[in-house]
């Protein structure tokens, strides 16, 4: 099956799992998309990258305008889309290009709309936001089917604020943002844990909660003796007052840069807990979303941490492990009366969840690719 891949950024990494997923699956994907960075790359995962132009974080404006541009200059992509059976858009902004791909490039696809975060413009009352808010309602009765990483995001958002009907299409696949592990496991043996302090905090992923990083840089600072924090990923730069001082000035707290999916067991398997709490877009996206940690951390041993009344405190309490704390300042309580025999306990119920509820194998990957290829059949007026 041929699929049209069209994405916000060609140089994210989750990006180029969703590629290898749908390789593994059967599917034949290019794809199509803005970067950011300093270049984008020619191949993703196997798959031919087409460079749509540059955009960047944070600056809506501009990349409203990019969106534009490649919706009206998609045309010129007819001989790459040609033949295409699915076009499947990560984002909203790559659901509007991939509306009009389809509609003058690839008139028999089905149109997938994958939606992985709720970005805060979406949910104001304000003009800009309701306009958002219709075009996204005008592109979805073009799709066959919607993805969601999260259960709270159809319930809290499409059908609460979208309206959209359970019993009425497009139908919705839950796609979890689990690891991908596509030969037989083989996980890296843990560090051996003294079961004592300082605790080993890992926060890993895109890194854009401010107030995350204030308390973890505070309670970094003030107890060395009970924490020791250790950051890698993708900072979102334009959140922070300035990350890079904040990082380097605080004892006990170090920031690792970026890393590969082959990383994740020694990163985890260093560390005795994963900080799972959000506070970027607090009672909106924060509180709706699973993030990757929370399956790469209870994948690779180190217990997530969590806030209650939260989809990731609600996925934690589900399944009977995890930290769910009321506040992050709540850490160093939960730290300080943490005893040996509390640490062995939480190990002992991390390790007893069913691991294939945090990673993704080769029949998930089959599976995808049968439900993106049914998604094609179904009725669309996208060609209207």
């Amino acid at each position: 099956m041929k699929l049209a891949y069209f994405v916000h950024d060609l140089n994210d990494p989750a990006v180029a799992r969703r590629v290898r997923m749908l390789r593994a699956g059967g599917a034949e994907p290019v794809v199509l998309g803005f970067y950011r960075g300093d270049a984008p790359p020619d191949m993703i995962a196997g798959a031919e990258a087409i460079d749509l132009g540059r955009t960047y974080d944070g600056r809506l404006g501009h990349r409203a305008r990019a969106t534009l541009r490649a919706a009206l200059g998609v045309g010129r992509l007819g001989e790459i889309l040609a033949g295409a059976e699915v076009v499947l858009a990560r984002s909203l902004e790559m659901l509007l290009v991939a509306v009009a791909a389809r509609r003058l490039c690839a008139t028999s696809a089905g149109v997938v709309y994958e939606c992985l975060d709720i970005h805060r413009v979406m949910l104001g009352q304000n003009l800009a936001s309701r306009t958002m808010r219709g075009l996204e309602r005008a592109l979805l009765r073009r799709c066959s089917l919607l993805v969601v990483s999260s259960p709270a995001f159809t319930r809290e958002y499409f059908e609460a604020l979208q309206g959209l009907c359970p019993d009425a299409p497009p139908p919705v696949l839950l796609l979890e943002n689990k690891v991908l592990e596509l030969d037989e496991p083989s996980l890296s043996p843990a560090r051996e844990r003294s079961a004592a302090r300082p605790w080993r905090i890992a926060w890993l992923g895109a890194i854009r909660c401010r107030r995350s990083l204030d308390i973890l840089t505070d309670l970094a600072r003030r107890r060395p003796d009970l924490v020791d924090v250790r950051i890698h990923g993708r900072p979102a730069y334009s959140e922070f007052a300035d990350f890079a001082a904040q990082t380097t000035q605080t004892p006990n707290l170090m920031f690792g840069g970026a890393y590969v999916a082959d990383d994740l067991p020694r990163l985890y398997g260093d560390a005795d807990f994963c900080w799972a709490i959000d506070y970027m877009e607090e009672g909106q996206n924060s509180a709706w979303l699973l993030p990757n940690r929370v399956y790469e951390s209870s994948r690779f041993g180190a217990t997530p941490i969590a806030l209650k009344g939260v989809e990731t405190g609600r996925f934690l309490e589900a399944r009977g492990f995890g930290v769910r704390l009321a506040d992050g300042l709540d850490i160093e309580a939960f730290l300080d009366q943490l005893t040996p025999e509390a640490y062995a306990a939480l190990r002992t119920r991390l390790q007893a969840a069913p691991s294939h509820d945090f990673y993704a194998d080769r029949s998930d990957c089959l599976a995808l690719v049968e439900t993106l290829s049914a998604a094609r059949r179904l009725p669309t007026d996208g060609g209207k």
